[in-house]
């Protein structure tokens, strides 16, 4: 099962301060050891809301908002992508890991299961989302 560990932002990330030396090393220790475990498929840090922007959907119509936003709850700094045996696991590695904004400040990680597209059923649409994930797989293993 796939879990996805969703890091909240703060004002830090929200103005672009990068990390500390200190905290990319323990980021990367972290990254490693999952990696070395089996169970990091992906992890990245975002560009604060101020550089992204928002398509509100209406009905047929496309809005584009640009950044800042400011619901600064409810954004993401970065998250990390892992595969594991059960949710126990995904806590156990979510709990271990450095506190993303620095030990000492409060924060927290959000750890949400991923839909498996076994758990739509079978149906010609499920099978072509099938078929795209094999593409898209093969293009990551060349990358």
């Amino acid at each position: 099962m796939r879990f996805m560990m969703i890091v909240k932002a703060n004002q830090d990330t929200e103005a672009g301060k990068m990390p500390e030396e200190e905290m990319l090393a323990a980021m990367a220790r972290y990254n490693e050891e999952m990696t070395n475990a089996g169970v990091l498929l992906d992890g990245v840090g975002l560009q604060p809301s101020s550089k992204g922007a928002r398509i509100r959907f209406h009905g047929d119509q496309r809005t584009v908002v640009d950044g800042p936003f400011t619901e600064s709850k409810e954004l993401i700094a970065g998250y990390w992508m892992i595969q594991v045996k059960s949710r126990d696991e995904a806590i156990m590695w979510a709990k271990r890991a450095p506190n993303p904004h620095g030990e000492g400040k409060d924060t927290h990680i959000e750890l949400r299961q991923v839909f498996e597209l076994e758990d739509f059923g079978e149906s010609q649409a499920i099978e072509r989302h099938r078929k795209l994930e094999r593409q898209y797989g093969e293009k990551r293993t060349q990358a």
